[in-house]
């Protein structure tokens, strides 16, 4: 049986006539056609599939399609703005957030999330975080240092920081 679902993904509006078990991951991925989100564990412990719905953090490999039907979604694609990086994502990148990349836009989303919630989070604050979102490649230390270095680039942008 298939269904009708409206997702606002990355600010495009998409209808969709989707199997009623389409995982959003699947949806994002091979419906839309956006590949950066990816999918590992299927479990949706890992964090690798990490997604916004509604600004909320989501695991996409769990969470069917037309249960956010009507929602907007935020793929790692979609935090760019006007062609710019996201400070996370250019922290990942100027301080070795990443190895293979698998973890790394769930890493990126997580981040992104977290600072919206805490901008200003201590080195316990972002393990206790980030606890949800597992890399088998990095041993942490780039991406610890990496949500630190973007937490401080978005309070100077703000004017808040130090």
């Amino acid at each position: 049986m298939n269904l009708k679902v409206r997702l606002k993904i990355n600010g495009a509006d998409h209808e969709l006539d989707i199997p009623a078990r389409r995982l959003l991951v699947d949806c994002i991925r091979y419906d839309i056609g956006l590949t950066g989100t990816k999918e590992s564990c299927s479990v949706g412990v890992c964090g690798a599939c990490a997604v916004l719905v509604d600004g909320e953090m989501y695991a996409s490999c769990i969470t069917l399609a037309a249960a956010v039907d009507g929602a907007e979604i935020t793929t790692i694609e979609g935090i760019a703005e006007n062609g710019n990086l996201h400070p996370v994502q250019q922290a990942f990148i100027d301080h070795g957030g990443f190895q293979c990349g698998i973890c790394t836009p769930g890493q990126v989303i997580a981040a992104k999330s977290l600072l919206e919630e805490n901008p200003t989070p201590t080195e316990d604050e972002i393990k206790e975080y980030m606890m949800g979102n597992l890399c088998r490649c990095t041993g942490y230390y780039g991406i610890l240092n990496s949500i630190a270095a973007a937490a401080e680039t978005i309070n100077k942008a703000s004017g808040s920081g130090e």
